[in-house]
């Protein structure tokens, strides 16, 4: 097997370092026996530790991207650490068949950091099968057929989380038929939603912060007008809080900035720090609808991810996290509005850096200068989604590095 890898190495091509050959060497490994749909950065973290992904080189690469938003506590954060040790030691899993104090304390803990009306924590796998419960829960709940959502909005791959994400039946959708009528309200458009939900609607879904349309925060009028026209008319409204959620906005929960009470809310990505997890939040009016068999799941609420969601919302109580994005935030609009930057759009430590070029061509400068950041689907604006233990001197590195770049000459 050594040898093998050795006569892999060896292939890498002359001219070329043992990282780069190494690097390349797992990527046609992975290529070869998975689906291989991804495109992949050219580095190869070997481990990480706060906000770097450290090669084996030795480079400390400073993660904005936070793998997807996920690593909200950064990489070896303690507490997290500690509490997946001594989880994983004393139960590694059990399914709902059975009551765990652990998952107890996990529903117990989300719903005292959640909006007040919504009192019941449903726990799954993943932001679409979230969205999935919270979307049947709707149809169920009204006996009405039609999902509005907004445009630009993104809230999964799967059959019904994908039917309500934008664009997503022009390109990749691929399922025969939609399991509801669904109709796309414009974002911002405040007298557009107020005419288009009426007692057909079910439900209208929306991400209070669009995250993969490039970190694009809804309008307060526009947001407040979905609670208004929803309740008016009897549908529910249902905030994606997937990306945005889990204190990434400067509160538990991006809703609370807008001050509004949804009817249903999905989380995941940060909900367990890099343990996938993922919750369906709901009011208790809608709770007692469900009887036993409604909802299923066999790895959701499972202990380890329980013990994770406890360790991460104690975090971020305990480290003051909320105030440090707050300020992280402030510090980004005042500092990194440089170089190619010619504005910043978004919310606490979920922002999109409008770029004066293609956002990969300065995603590609910044990761020379060893700071990663993410694209999104606006071509020209780069998204920022660090974890929320960033630093001022992570900023101070990003706004060098921005000033260094330069604008577009």
């Amino acid at each position: 097997m050594e040898a093998a890898g050795n006569e892999r190495l060896a292939r890498g091509g002359a001219g070329m370092d043992l990282t780069t050959a190494a690097m390349r060497d797992v990527q046609a490994r992975e290529a070869a026996a998975t689906i291989p749909v991804y495109g992949q950065l050219p580095f190869l973290p070997e481990r990480a530790s706060g906000c770097e992904l450290i090669t084996a080189d030795g480079r400390r690469i400073l993660d904005l991207y936070g793998g997807h938003a996920v690593a909200c506590l950064g990489y070896a954060h303690p507490g997290l650490v500690r509490a997946i040790s001594q989880q994983s030691k004393r139960m590694l899993f059990q399914s709902n068949a059975v009551a765990l104090e652990v998952r107890a304390r996990a529903a117990e803990a989300l719903v005292s950091v959640a909006p007040s009306s919504l009192t019941r924590a449903f726990f799954v796998n993943s932001g679409a099968e979230a969205n999935e419960n919270a979307l049947r829960i709707a149809c169920t709940g009204t006996g009405r057929r039609k999902i509005l959502a907004v445009t630009h909005g993104f809230h999964g791959r799967t059959a019904a989380a994908a039917a309500v994400t934008w664009n997503a039946a022009d390109s990749w959708y691929g399922f025969p038929m939609m399991p509801f009528e669904v109709d796309f309200i414009p974002r911002n458009d405040v007298d557009a939603a107020k005419r288009m939900i009426d007692r057909d609607v079910a439900a209208v879904i929306f991400e209070p912060v669009q995250g993969i349309a490039g970190a694009f925060g809804l309008s307060p009028d526009f947001v407040t007008a979905l609670r208004r026209a929803t309740r008016a008319e009897g549908a529910l409204l249902i905030a994606d809080e997937v990306q945005c959620g889990m204190g990434r906005s400067g509160q538990f929960f991006a809703v609370q900035v807008y001050g509004i009470e949804p009817d249903l809310l999905t989380t995941a990505k940060s909900l367990g720090g890099g343990i996938p997890c993922a919750a369906l939040l709901a009011t208790e009016y809608l709770a007692s609808q469900q009887k036993p068999g409604d909802l299923g799941t066999t790895f959701g609420g499972g202990p380890l991810a329980a013990a994770a969601i406890v360790a991460v919302i104690d975090a971020i109580r305990e480290d003051g996290l909320l105030d440090n994005v707050r300020q992280r935030e402030a510090q980004i609009r005042e500092h990194c509005n440089t170089g190619p930057v010619r504005g910043i759009r978004g919310m606490g430590l979920l922002l999109g850096l409008v770029c004066d070029r293609p956002a990969t061509e300065v995603r590609a400068a910044l990761l020379q200068r060893d700071i990663l950041a993410g694209t999104s689907a606006d071509p020209e604006v780069l998204r920022l989604m660090p974890p929320l233990v960033l630093t001022a001197g992570h900023v101070d590195r990003l706004a060098a590095a921005l000033a260094d770049i330069g604008p577009r000459t």
